[in-house]
């Protein structure tokens, strides 16, 4: 199983829309500036975080690029 096949899986069972393919692109970029700024465990914690706004994962790129 892929990832795309994954999160169609996952978000038919938890009735969560799933991402378009451009928001799991900023929310691996997220991730990513998470990660390698700090420990990787920041990465999901930040994009869970960025996840409980209203604003768009994009927009907290450049907050996670000012942290470290």
């Amino acid at each position: 199983m892929n990832r795309d096949e994954w999160i169609e899986k996952f978000s038919e069972l938890t009735g969560v829309q799933p991402p378009t393919p451009e928001q799991v692109e900023s929310i691996l970029e997220l991730a990513g500036v998470a990660a390698h700024a700090s420990e990787r465990t920041a990465a999901p914690v930040a994009c869970w975080m960025a996840g409980q706004t209203d604003l768009p994962v994009e927009e907290w790129i450049p907050v996670a690029r000012e942290v470290g």
